[in-house]
């Protein structure tokens, strides 16, 4: 039983192993959008504000507990 178990999880990962190094399809005609020289162009969205919002949080606790410290 233990064999078969082994098997079949070594069989999915090379399944899986396979499909993800997999070669990409042909070029969509009309070139990427935006025409970019890098290739398609990357939005940046909400991800980038919470990071920026985060940091500015962080900053000003760190700011605070030192200005408690030296009180």
């Amino acid at each position: 039983m233990q064999k078969s178990i082994a098997s079949l999880i070594f069989l999915f990962c090379v399944l899986c192993a396979s499909t993800l190094i997999a070669q990409p399809g042909p070029p969509i005609p009309g070139g990427p959008p935006c025409g970019g020289p890098f290739g398609a162009a990357c939005p940046i969205d909400g991800g980038v504000s919470l990071l920026i919002a985060a940091g500015v949080a962080y900053g000003g606790k760190k700011s605070y507990d030192l200005s408690r410290k030296r009180q």
